[in-house]
């Protein structure tokens, strides 16, 4: 009696699902990554510091308020805590959106995102961590081909 094999559907096969993933994300690049990572966290930051400004870049009495009841960052004054962290807020998100200076500023806003972690809302480590990934992607790799630092030659 002869028993026939039952067809091996190729679909299944490691290499099939490789070249079908392939296809599918191919076209995800470093330079895609690394501006959604770029947009993404500037505006987290950026947002949050229009909150603590009135006007233009005028620190707002409710943010000297977080400063002083809330946050308690050490070793600054609130008063001072409250400019820099403000102005941090606004510069940084800036550059990593033009993709100038990003690993520097990648870098200044993965320290602002570890004082909030460690002296702020160490409960907040989920949110904290879901900033710090792409913020540790930009300052490894950098701003990839659509920004300021590669037209500039600075990456």
């Amino acid at each position: 009696m002869t028993t026939i094999a039952p067809a091996k559907n190729p679909a299944m096969h490691p290499s099939a699902w490789r070249t079908i993933t392939t296809r599918l994300t191919g076209w995800i690049s470093h330079d895609l990554i690394a501006l959604a990572a770029r947009i993404s966290v500037g505006a987290i930051f950026f947002m949050s510091g229009r909150t603590k400004v009135d006007g233009l870049l005028t620190v707002n009495d409710t943010a000297y308020a977080l400063f002083q009841e809330e946050y308690k960052v050490p070793l600054l004054p609130p008063e001072l805590a409250a400019h820099l962290a403000t102005y941090a807020e606004h510069l940084f998100p800036l550059l990593l959106v033009l993709g100038l200076f990003t690993r520097l500023s990648a870098f200044a806003l993965l320290g602002m995102t570890a004082v909030i972690q460690f002296f702020v809302y160490p409960d907040a480590w989920p949110t904290h961590l879901s900033w710090a990934v792409p913020l540790l992607y930009l300052v490894g790799r950098g701003a990839g081909g659509l920004s300021a630092d590669r037209a500039l030659r600075i990456e």
